[in-house]
């Protein structure tokens, strides 16, 4: 449920997580009112206001808890997105530095790269789907290979060629960061006390007694619309790569384009084959 609402457009996903609970909310004075009545209710309003204030700040620390921890999640995806298209475009300056055929190889492999990240991966972790991204796997042994070739078979700066094995690596991690923050960062366990608190505290409501049954129900609509609103922000931001909020593959793509603008606008091999 919470990889459909992942991936739903977001007022959809608000629709569902926000609206239809807030509905069912304003239902919960009505039924409590029809079984137990007010004179019972307003006799327990001190007590029960000094019990709903303890739940409510418990509930409130661990919400913007789990709201800082999906963010920074974010946060860094966008960072490693752009510290992987930094270390691409810094082999293709290095590339020009190794010789021409050796080079043009690794430029090639390079751009055979970032061409199936950009159609492959992204889709794939925006489905939850990493089987499907093999080939963007053997783009990069490809690009090793092209890498290993030119120190065997040139007498190259060997500063040089460490230089493009160390943002050979800068990608190979990116890549696995994102591909294992695609996966989302809130634990199930976490998930459920995040809505087993909010279905506790807004319930906590129900048992208030209010002279205006309406007032009262306002205000527990107005609980719940707050409580899901935050809830929505964690689920559309807790898988990085899915859903309508989400890091897209721009900087691989502007890296890409700044490549074929270099090259005169020659589609990398792997471009010609699709």
């Amino acid at each position: 449920m919470l990889f459909y609402l992942t991936t739903q457009p977001l007022w959809v996903s608000g629709a569902i997580l926000v609206g239809l609970t807030t509905v069912l909310a304003m239902l919960g004075p009505y039924l409590v009112r029809r079984f137990v009545t007010l004179d019972k209710l307003t006799t327990n309003n001190e007590i029960a206001g000094f019990k709903f204030a303890t739940v409510g700040v418990l509930y409130a620390v661990l919400l913007a808890f789990a709201i800082i921890v999906v963010w920074q999640k974010f946060t860094e995806a966008e960072t490693t997105v752009a510290q992987e298209a930094g270390a691409a475009e810094t082999v293709y300056r290095l590339s020009y530095g190794v010789g021409d055929q050796p080079g043009a190889a690794l430029r090639n492999a390079l751009s055979n790269y970032l061409s199936a990240a950009v159609a492959v991966d992204w889709p794939a972790m925006d489905q939850g789907k990493m089987q499907a991204t093999r080939p963007v796997r053997q783009a990069l042994d490809g690009l090793y290979a092209a890498t290993l070739a030119i120190e065997s078979s040139e007498r190259t700066n060997v500063q040089l060629i460490s230089e493009i094995l160390h943002q050979l690596d800068i990608i190979t991690q990116a890549r696995r960061i994102r591909l294992v923050a695609s996966e989302g960062t809130v634990p199930g366990v976490v998930w459920m006390v995040l809505f087993g608190g909010a279905i506790l505290t807004i319930v906590f409501t129900f048992f208030f007694g209010a002279r205006s049954l309406r007032a009262q129900t306002l205000m527990t609509a107005m609980l719940s619309v707050l409580i899901f609103s935050e809830l929505l922000t964690i689920v559309a931001i807790d898988r990085p790569f899915s859903g309508i909020v989400k890091v897209g593959p721009h900087a691989l793509a502007d890296v890409l384009a700044d490549f074929r603008a270099t090259t005169g606008g020659a589609p990398a091999p792997a471009e010609k084959n699709r």
